[in-house]
């Protein structure tokens, strides 16, 4: 049996993806000495205050955010400083789902990240 315990942390003040490397570490369970890749046996993370994090340049600005539907003329952009505004924990859930490998694992290792404002 699987013990998750739950890691409570603070994201006012800090660069997003230097949290979300400590997320993804986290929720991938790789900070327990019992870590092996084809067992999702991480923990359960909860971010507070999203809506505070630091970004450094000009990234709030200058970063676009793409999704493709899949039918010609189907790429939409969004820029990062319309998804602070509308959703900030988006940005931070994004950046920690491109740090997690990309298999089966992921969308079930994505369910306990609790991100609130």
């Amino acid at each position: 049996m699987i013990e998750r315990k739950l890691h409570k942390i603070d994201a006012s003040g800090k660069a997003p993806g230097r949290l979300a490397t400590q997320i993804a570490i986290i929720l991938r369970g790789k900070n327990k000495p019992e870590f092996e890749p084809h067992i999702d046996a991480g923990d359960i993370v909860e971010i507070s205050n999203a809506d505070e994090l630091k970004f450094t340049g000009k990234k709030i600005e200058q970063k676009k955010y793409h999704r493709y539907s899949g039918y010609p003329g189907g790429l939409k952009e969004k820029k990062m400083s319309d998804l602070a505004k509308s959703n900030p924990g988006e940005i931070l859930r994004r950046a920690v789902r491109e740090m997690l490998p990309a298999n089966k694992l992921r969308q079930v290792i994505m369910k306990r990240l609790i991100i609130r404002k």
